[in-house]
């Protein structure tokens, strides 16, 4: 039959693919070249990694923030008095003087003022020396009475009419003398006005100079006292106002160093000093003002610009620094990869990160001198053998 043909066919088959199976099959369970252990050795293949030098040197730890530019001092330029704007004698960008007259309003209802004051004056004085003239009649008479009253000539009803009169008198030059300081007092006040009319920019502290900021009117315009004529500001030293949260607050404090840049001159830098800070937080914002002064003599920094500060909030004289990427962990811990003297073998050291400062760490703890991996540690335990990259 044709199946018991072919059965001797198919066991010389079976038996020469079971063969070559049993022969494969070690080749197939033992690695392949390139993870063969070395002879005569139990590790498995160094893994490539790149390493860093531990740096002994300084660190920072630095914070930016973005705020503005305010004016060190402003003040505002009121007339105190009504009128009409005649003259203005500066005006946007000039710098002003302290005490310099800056606007002229017009003069003269003011003038005729105290030219009314000075006739009122003239006419208390005049009533006060006719009235010194009667008294001086009156004290006379009543001396006449009293010799005619010695000499029994005169009656006492006579002379308490005399006495009454001079009494008069008296009282009326006191009366004379109180309208005369009155006029007095009219006139100053008439002049004191006068004066008004010249306005000037009188401010108290800070420098003698200061610049026109603003104006807000302009001449032949009616101005009311007390209405903003001009806005005078301080430009040296200039104010950078920024805020902060409570994470760096605790680290701020007067008189702290800070490096201010804007976008006005790019690549320059402006020192500065912490010169007050906020005791308390904005509500809303959950975040303190910080004013720094920055000395501005050319005037080159205007209020209004966007800044720019760095503030280093704390700093190592001596630290043990790594780039940032050597860090890992393992169990939970943090720590880095320490090569060994022979650099073959990478270590396991547990740290404590310190400050941080563009992409380089403080590390604290033992036996860490030397290089560190910074790539390829995630494929690494404690005593994995490496190989350094050639680019080392």
């Amino acid at each position: 039959m044709p199946f018991k043909k072919l059965l001797p066919t198919t066991l010389l088959l079976v038996l020469v693919v079971g063969g070559l199976g049993w022969l494969a099959y070690p080749r197939l369970q033992a690695p392949d070249d390139g993870d063969a252990k070395p002879a005569g050795g139990d590790e498995t293949r160094p893994v490539p990694v790149e390493t860093a030098l531990i740096e002994q040197r300084p660190i920072a730890l630095r914070r930016g923030f973005t705020g503005s530019l305010e004016a060190h001092a402003e003040f505002t330029v009121s007339p105190k008095v009504d009128g009409r704007l005649v003259e203005l004698e500066v005006d946007l960008g000039d710098a002003v003087r302290r005490d310099q007259v800056v606007a002229r309003l017009d003069d003269a209802e003011y003038r005729q003022s105290v030219a009314q004051a000075e006739a009122d004056l003239a006419v208390a004085r005049a009533n006060l020396a006719e009235a010194r003239s009667q008294r001086v009649i009156a004290e006379r008479e009543l001396e006449r009475l009293d010799q005619l009253s010695e000499r029994g000539v005169s009656s006492a009803s006579q002379r308490d009419v005399a006495k009454a009169a001079q009494l008069a008198r008296e009282a009326h030059v006191q009366v004379t003398q109180a309208q005369v300081m009155r006029a007095e007092s009219q006139l100053e006040a008439a002049r004191i006005r006068l004066g008004y009319t010249q306005v000037r920019a009188a401010w108290r502290g800070g420098n003698d100079s200061r610049v026109v900021a603003e104006r807000f009117l302009d001449e032949g315009e009616t101005v009311s006292a007390n209405a903003p004529l001009l806005r005078i500001v301080e430009f040296d030293p200039v104010t950078a106002v920024f805020f902060v949260t409570e994470r760096d607050y605790a680290r701020l404090q007067a008189q702290q160093a800070v490096a201010l840049s804007t976008d006005a001159y790019p690549g320059e830098t402006f020192s500065g000093r912490i010169a007050r800070i906020a005791p308390v937080f904005r509500e809303n914002t959950r975040q303190a003002r910080v004013e720094v002064h920055v000395a501005n003599p050319d005037l080159r920094l205007k209020p209004g610009m966007f800044a720019r500060a760095q503030v280093i909030l704390a700093s190592v004289a001596e630290a043990r620094v790594v780039p940032e990427q050597a860090l890992t962990k393992r169990d939970g811990q943090t720590g880095v990869f320490v090569v060994g003297a022979d650099g073959r073998r990478a270590h396991w050291r547990p740290v404590t990160v310190g400050i941080s400062d563009a992409g380089r760490v403080q590390i604290t703890g033992e036996r860490l001198s030397g290089r560190v991996v910074t790539l390829g540690q995630q494929l690494l335990d404690d005593g994995s053998a490496i190989t350094r990259s050639g680019a080392e």
